[in-house]
């Protein structure tokens, strides 16, 4: 195993730099084509939220692949290498493991113990499993650390030590009362219908706001999405017979005339400009008598950070958001969670390490097999007098004593193949048995095509 993670964070760089450095869905796609196209990675992952941007892959060599990946994210990013590299971080082997389980748990999270971060991975996983760029390694990687988090969330109390970004962002607008309290019947605008908008609208919703508008440039997301609010805590616009209109769709043409309306806005869309500028925003305070609150959680920014200096309007974006959790307090919980992530690092590697010999005990068995059924064969045209019965007999004893024989060899190489340096028992395995190369990597691709045969079935993704 050579895991490899190049990548950078609210952790290891200013927000600015996160801004300029975020990847559209697009630019995710062509930096995996890319990445695997390059000769240190066999395989690739990108993990991007709006607080950080990683990309993982299989290297053969590290300090290629260090380079290779560095380039890579300062191309696809836009930002100069130069520029990007002192705020880039690199994590290896069992580090880069022990470093995805970690923000898995939201332990690496802006807000500390947030579950929101589990989505992300499954999307990143996702991208990868579509484009083909994942191979056993990150399928494996990334599956188990979608495992460890929700395993960390069901045994330990680390959703009490934080809360998603939304929530954070929306507390931070409250300045200090409770959200259900301050929202309670405002009319609130969500752009963009993604997972991050989805959950700040479900959560406004739970909240007691009179109105929800979601605005997207796919109207047909944002009818979805104000579909599935009214179902849930009210009704739609489109429900014949409905005595409230809890959520509606617009397209994004008509923000400018919902933002008049509404008291509250949160914005978290894919744009890689301005959703909401300076000028928008000071002509829906014009003549207004309460309160604008801007909740910005999309990166690069939707909504101009002017609005930091317009009267009557309260901001609260990523940057502030950082600036705050800073101070949040940490629970006890997390120091539990980093013991499970300790052990499951630890079980991982060594499930890695025992799983590199399973092709080559898979090709002793097929050649074992193999032998038997030639010599079976040799048997009839020696003795053709034998019934189905004698003949059915004597095949199951010569497979018994083969099954024997391999039995404890086949079980203890696993066990040492699971061992710290346990890397050479499969070199050790093929040259005893005389195994060839071949079959063994044929195994190796029959796991792989199987592995990736449901991809486009089950791609589901979140967006």
């Amino acid at each position: 195993m050579s895991l490899l993670v190049v990548g950078l964070s609210h952790r290891s760089a200013p927000v600015s730099v996160l801004e300029r450095a975020a990847l559209s869905a697009d630019a995710q796609a062509k930096l995996l084509q890319d990445t695997l196209a390059a000769e240190p990675a066999t395989e690739a992952s990108v993990l991007s939220t709006c607080n950080r941007i990683e990309l993982y892959a299989d290297v053969d060599k590290f300090h290629a692949g260090v380079a290779e990946l560095s380039t890579l994210l300062a191309q696809h990013s836009g930002v100069g290498l130069e520029e990007l590299t002192p705020y880039l971080y690199v994590h290896y082997e069992d580090r880069a493991v022990h470093h995805l389980f970690s923000v898995a748990c939201g332990l690496d999270s802006m807000v500390v113990g947030e579950g929101q971060i589990l989505g992300q991975i499954k999307d990143g996983l996702a991208r990868s499993q579509e484009l083909h760029t994942a191979g056993r390694l990150l399928n494996d990687l990334f599956q188990q650390a979608l495992r460890v988090g929700k395993r960390a969330h069901s045994e330990t109390g680390i959703d009490r030590a934080g809360q998603s970004l939304v929530t954070f962002g929306l507390e931070q607008l409250a300045v200090g009362r409770p959200v259900d309290v301050w929202a309670k019947d405002k009319r609130a605008l969500v752009i963009g219908a993604g997972s991050m908008s989805s959950l700040a609208a479900a959560t406004l919703a739970r909240a007691g706001v009179a109105e929800i508008v979601v605005a997207n440039r796919t109207l047909e997301r944002a009818e979805r999405l104000a579909h599935l609010l009214g179902e849930q805590h009210g009704h739609s616009l489109s429900e014949p017979g409905g005595t409230k209109v809890a959520a509606r769709a617009v397209p994004m043409d008509a923000v400018g005339d919902e933002l008049t309306r509404a008291d509250v806005v949160v914005s978290c869309t894919g744009a890689t400009g301005l959703v909401l500028t300076e000028a928008q925003i000071l002509r829906a305070t014009e003549g207004r008598t309460g309160g604008l609150s801007l909740l910005d959680l999309a990166m690069p920014r939707d909504i101009d950070g002017a609005a930091h200096r317009i009267g009557g309007v309260r901001f609260v974006d990523i940057e502030s958001l950082a600036e705050a959790s800073a101070d949040a307090p940490m629970a006890a919980d997390v120091d539990q969670v980093r013991g499970i992530v300790s052990d499951e690092v630890a079980a991982f590697g060594a499930a890695q390490r025992a799983a590199t010999i399973t092709p080559t005990v898979v090709a002793l068995r097929t050649m074992a097999a193999d032998v038997v059924t030639g010599e079976i064969a040799r048997l009839d045209g020696r003795l053709p007098e034998l019934d189905e019965k004698q003949r059915a007999e004597i095949t199951q004893t010569v497979r018994r004593v083969v099954d024997k024989l391999l039995h404890a060899p086949t079980v203890r190489v696993k066990q040492l193949a699971a061992e710290p340096g346990g890397a050479g028992y499969a070199d050790a395995l093929r040259t005893l048995f005389d195994l060839d190369p071949e079959a063994v990597a044929a195994v190796s691709r029959a796991d792989l095509n199987e592995l990736n045969e449901p991809v486009a079935k089950n791609r589901g993704r979140a967006s």
